[in-house]
């Protein structure tokens, strides 16, 4: 149904929508046809498509669907029963760079949801919300498969470990201003653009971008080493209560070549590390 701009429902039928400037529908017909080639079945192409037309505009439009649709003997509805199921393809406009805020359970726990209020109200926007300037879009999200460097916060998928109330306002700042910002494991940052066309299967041709993604970090590789028989790495973390401890307190970890911490990384100890927001119980279970 069509609305008026103050959301009164007229009673009728949506007009279909427009289609792609011919230049910008000739561009996307031959990536297109790229991309549908590397499947069997034409219909198996349909996420990355919706990826491709979101690189276009920033967002999956009716005009994309629409263009999916035609080039998959689709019917509309059942391009839109997909966009509208996975959160990564975006219905409305949105900013250069999604800053999602892991508020999942040991996230939250490790101080995830204090970001994210944080963030909020530096920001000025809700959940989805859109700074003015077009450059951040700020979401909660939910498990990042990170869960050893909590509090995540991932920026156009991109990882940003270990992470303060104050280390995440920098970081959206360094964004707003257009300061370098490099991610704690991966590839550089681009605009969320750019990365839909990633994510659609077209090779990231910037300088090294290939070279430096990254693989797991040393926390995650933990359990397989102690698995191979490997003796694990000695790190100290002190108690919360600044009482004794079993190691010598001089033995510190120090983080080695292949360990990449971001200039946007929290210090390591991280909910303890921001005292106006603290985490996590302050003694053992059971004290």
């Amino acid at each position: 149904m069509t609305t008026t701009p103050e959301g009164v429902s007229l009673g009728m039928p949506q007009l279909p929508a427009p289609d792609y400037p011919d230049d910008v529908r000739a561009r996307l017909e031959r990536d297109a046809a790229e991309v549908v080639a590397r499947y069997p079945d034409s219909r198996s192409a349909l996420l990355p498509l919706l990826h491709l037309v979101q690189s276009e505009e920033g967002h999956v439009t009716r005009t994309g669907m629409r263009f999916c649709a035609e080039v998959l003997g689709l019917t509309t509805a059942e391009v839109t029963a997909v966009a509208t199921f996975y959160t990564m393809y975006r219905r409305g406009p949105s900013g250069d760079y999604q800053v999602g805020v892991c508020t999942n359970t040991l996230c939250a726990v490790m101080g995830g949801d204090a970001i994210f209020e944080a963030l909020q109200d530096h920001l000025g926007v809700g959940n989805g919300g859109t700074t003015d300037d077009g450059k951040v879009t700020l979401e909660h999200i939910e498990c990042n498969a990170a869960c050893d460097f909590a509090p995540v916060v991932m920026v156009n998928w991109e990882f940003f470990d270990n992470q303060t109330v104050d280390s995440a306002k920098r970081l959206v700042d360094d964004l707003r201003t257009g300061a370098q910002v490099e991610p704690t494991r991966g590839a550089p940052l681009c605009t969320f653009k750019e990365t839909a066309r990633i994510l659609a299967g077209f090779p990231d041709e910037r300088p090294g971008a290939v070279e430096a993604t990254g693989g797991a970090g040393p926390a995650s590789l933990v359990g397989l080493r102690l698995a191979r028989g490997e003796a694990a790495s000695a790190r100290v973390v002190h108690p919360r209560d600044g009482g004794p401890h079993d190691a010598p307190q001089d033995r510190v970890h120090e983080p080695s070549p292949t360990e990449h911490l971001s200039s946007h990384d929290a210090p390591q100890e991280t909910s303890a590390s921001d005292p106006a927001h603290p985490a996590g119980p302050t003694a053992e279970e059971g004290e």
